[in-house]
């Protein structure tokens, strides 16, 4: 799959999300065989006035090439500065946000609010394409209303301001992440534009991505919450996409993930900041394991990453005792979990 001139390995994608993708979970993505990560949404206001906290979350290195860097806004001047400054960052791809439905974020006419404003959104989209050479995406929602109107009239607009290629979340405004997605609106924004169009919502599984590739016809997929605690979706999916048999679940490569995301915190945010997030962060590792709500109530309070590791390898030999118990036709009960 290609955006504009960047050649993408397969087209699959991981979605930005706000608190998450950043470096160290980028990287995760990567390795597990997602063909191009996404920055978290950033405010073009702290791009431009510097913000430390702004700027490090477009921290890059050679090892996620490429990336595609997220800004949001409702000013195209200061919209086309901050992605002047991205480009000069060194990100592959600019996307813009016309889809978080966050309130916050729709008091200031940014988001999905600019679908309610089409003149604003297309000054926005000729003002960046105007400054910048890397490749213009955008990703939308269905609009405010469930007909798909403004999407498939964002979609035209987008286009024809040279826009490279459009993501497409089929859910309204105030649907948030509630209710179905629509993807028959996928399927209409596809066939009323040229570009590529990226589909995304709903898809859990591997199969959903292949079943949304089939019946849309979309030219690639973004994965977003399915990749929280399970960045080998991407591997899964593209076996799919390679008429491969799935691996089956394996414990130890599950836990060494763990553990390199981790590490890689670590290294990145520094022991005090990334041991605060792991005690979140590390449970979703943990959902659909025994025991899980034991692990993390056991992380609670971790302090430092030898406690975080002793953490892990102590859930990861309790879950293989459990595994080895349950195929050995061991009745529940008869051992017990020290995690709490």
């Amino acid at each position: 799959m290609k955006i504009g001139p960047v050649r993408l390995d397969n087209n699959i994608i991981l979605a930005p999300l706000a608190g998450i993708t950043n470096l160290p979970f980028r990287l995760l993505a990567k390795e597990a065989g997602c063909g191009l990560v996404c920055s978290e949404m950033l405010s073009s206001n702290g791009i431009v006035h510097g913000s430390k906290k702004t700027l490090q979350l477009f921290d890059s290195t050679p090892a996620e090439k490429p990336l595609s860097v997220q800004i949001f806004g409702a000013d195209p001047f200061v919209m086309a500065e901050a992605a002047s400054i991205v480009e000069n960052s060194g990100a592959d791809i600019l996307d813009i946000n016309l889809g978080c439905s966050v309130k916050k974020i729709i008091k200031t006419g940014a988001g999905v609010a600019l679908m309610k404003t089409p003149a604003k959104a297309e000054a926005i989209f000729k003002s960046i394409k105007k400054t910048i050479t890397i490749p213009l995406t955008v990703k939308i929602r269905s609009g405010w209303d469930r007909t798909g109107y403004q999407a498939l009239e964002m979609a035209k607009i987008a286009e024809a301001c040279g826009i490279d290629a459009i993501t497409i979340h089929p859910r309204t405004a105030t649907q948030g992440f509630g209710g179905a997605a629509d993807w028959s609106l996928i399927s209409s924004v596809k066939k009323a534009v040229l570009i590529p169009v990226i589909g995304n919502g709903d898809i859990t599984y591997p199969d959903d991505a292949l079943k949304m590739l089939a019946t849309t016809g979309c030219d690639g997929v973004m994965i977003g919450r399915a990749a929280i605690g399970n960045p080998l979706i991407f591997s899964h999916i593209k076996a799919g996409l390679n008429n491969d048999d799935l691996p089956p679940f394996n414990i130890e490569q599950h836990f060494d993930i763990m553990r390199g995301y981790l590490n890689a915190s670590v290294d990145y945010l520094g022991e005090v900041r990334a041991c605060q997030m792991m005690r979140s962060r590390l449970g979703w590792f943990a959902k659909g394991l025994p025991h899980s709500s034991k692990f993390r109530e056991s992380i609670r309070h971790i302090s430092s990453r030898s406690e975080a590791l002793e953490r892990i390898s102590f859930f990861q030999a309790v879950v293989k005792q459990h595994y080895h118990d349950r195929d050995s036709g061991i009745t529940a009960g008869s051992t017990k979990s020290q995690l709490a």
